[in-house]
């Protein structure tokens, strides 16, 4: 006889009925303690956490059993800033141990509806946070998306429209609403630093989102931006390449969350890369050195993080949510504060804690396994072996053994 140890690769498409699973011999990180508990076990009831403790002397009957390997457990992870428009993305962020996203907008309400496919189990995909439409002063051909979006043709800058645009966005079913507090950095043509909407357009935004129970997150590269932003009451900044000291300080008294995206701002410089342009390039090369100060003085400053990877999970996508963590800790994040950027922090900025960012009993059933302890290698975030979201497996990567 013969034994051969084999890796295999399934993906299994979520269900609506999840099946009862008992996932034994891991370790466990549960994004609250910075430390790991081993020889343990969880059970898994639905789309639940039923159960967390040592492993058993006998497997439960009417569970189907996994044995973990000895390798380690913790919290799908959080990617806070994304676009994915289409079925394939959403599979591949699943498929990278993403388990939660929040949409930073696509032009269609595509997030909106992904959302909802997914939450039904008619496609793989990870949980949805979605903000539809961004608001931001043109639309183009996102007026395409909605009929009611055709009055805003000639631009929103006013309180009316852009109080419609808010409104629309709610009745669509979004959970977040995105608008934007400087310009772009992905356009040769625009300075990311420049100012769009002044700090009464934001508070705007702010007052008619809270009417409809939902926050507002603000794309802002600038200083002067960011803390119009911040000033108006918004939850979180995405980017924040440019803020000054005292915005950041500002964040942290008002609890603000920063998503640097950091990832996304390496990937300017890259020749031929996603953005493939000369100007970006070099413009990658200074804005790398801003935020990289940024993100150190925001540590510095106790201000919140989360873990964004600003891409669509195209196939040619270069970012994830595992090398912006890695980045963190290269930045001077532990790697215990870098794991709960990509899941703990995430789920507060969400407003999930009391559901997702944790393994706990009576939390949804989101967890990756990996092939090393994350608090002492942070690259294992990249080599995700199981994937479980909302008590199915939705990928399965562990070694098994044929008998011959």
């Amino acid at each position: 006889m013969r034994t051969i140890t084999i890796l295999t690769f399934f993906i299994i498409a979520i269900g609506v009925n999840a099946q009862n699973i008992y996932l034994k011999n891991v370790n466990i990180f549960d994004g609250n303690s910075n430390t790991i508990s081993s020889t343990s076990a969880v059970k898994i009831k639905g789309k639940t956490i039923e159960w967390i403790g040592n492993q058993l002397s006998q497997d439960p009957d009417g569970y189907q059993v996994i044995d973990g390997l000895g390798y380690y457990l913790m919290p799908g992870m959080i990617d806070a800033h994304t676009h994915i428009s289409d079925f394939k993305a959403a599979e591949r962020a699943l498929n990278s141990g993403v388990t939660t996203v929040r949409s930073a907008s696509t032009k269609f309400y595509q997030d909106v509806t992904l959302g909802n496919l997914a939450k039904k189990g008619v496609i793989p995909g990870p949980d949805f946070v979605s903000a539809g439409v961004y608001v931001t002063p043109n639309l183009g051909e996102t007026i395409l998306a909605d009929t009611r979006l055709s009055n805003l043709s000639e631009g929103v800058y006013s309180e009316e429209a852009l109080r419609q645009l808010v409104r629309i966005n709610a009745a669509r079913g979004v959970d977040v609403i995105k608008t934007r507090g400087t310009e772009r950095a992905g356009l040769p043509e625009t300075d990311p630093r420049q100012q769009t909407y002044t700090k009464e357009q934001l508070r705007i935004v702010v007052d008619e989102a809270a009417k409809h129970n939902l926050k507002v997150m603000v794309h802002a590269h600038g200083d002067e931006g960011g803390r119009a932003a911040v000033e108006a009451g918004v939850v979180s900044i995405e980017h924040g390449t440019f803020l000054s000291r005292a915005t950041l300080g500002l964040m942290k008294t008002k609890g603000t969350f920063l998503v640097p995206t950091f990832i996304t701002i390496e990937d300017l410089k890259v020749p031929g890369g996603e953005y493939s342009n000369p100007t970006l390039e070099l413009r990658g090369k200074f804005m790398m050195v801003e935020a990289e100060r940024t993100i150190k003085e925001a540590l510095a400053l106790g201000v919140k993080m989360a873990t964004g990877a600003d891409n669509d999970y195209s196939a040619e996508s270069t970012t994830r949510v595992s090398l912006e963590a890695e980045h963190f800790v290269r930045l001077g994040m532990t790697n215990f504060q870098a794991l709960q950027a990509a899941t703990k922090n995430g789920a507060e900025l969400l407003g999930l804690s009391n559901q997702i960012g944790t393994l706990e009993s009576g939390k949804e059933a989101d967890m990756i396994l990996l092939p090393n302890n994350p608090l002492e290698d942070i690259v294992a975030l990249q080599d995700v072996l199981l994937v479980i979201s909302n008590g199915q497996i939705a990928l399965k990567r562990i070694p098994f053994t044929l008998n011959e």
